[in-house]
């Protein structure tokens, strides 16, 4: 999925940890960076996007970021959450 962001983003970070000293928030699979938008990726092997909405949604309070998507593994299908 990464080389196909590749040419749209600056920079693409995969498995990128959210936390500050004392506590850890989450993960979130892929971070795309393009100037100052932020795109979150959570990428799952079935299609649970319910999880993926989840995991978005609770790093929305601790990271700013433009959009989230869910990509499914198995079947290839990615859609904005």
């Amino acid at each position: 999925m990464c080389k196909k962001l590749e040419d749209e983003y600056d920079s693409i970070s995969k498995h990128v940890v959210i936390k500050n000293e004392k506590r850890r928030f989450g993960e979130i699979d892929v971070m795309a960076k393009k100037g100052d938008k932020i795109d979150l990726y959570e990428v799952k092997c079935s299609h649970r996007i319910v999880k993926a909405k989840h995991q978005i949604k609770r790093l929305r309070k601790y990271i700013r970021f433009s959009a989230g998507y869910f990509y499914c593994g198995t079947s290839g299908i990615l859609m904005q959450i």
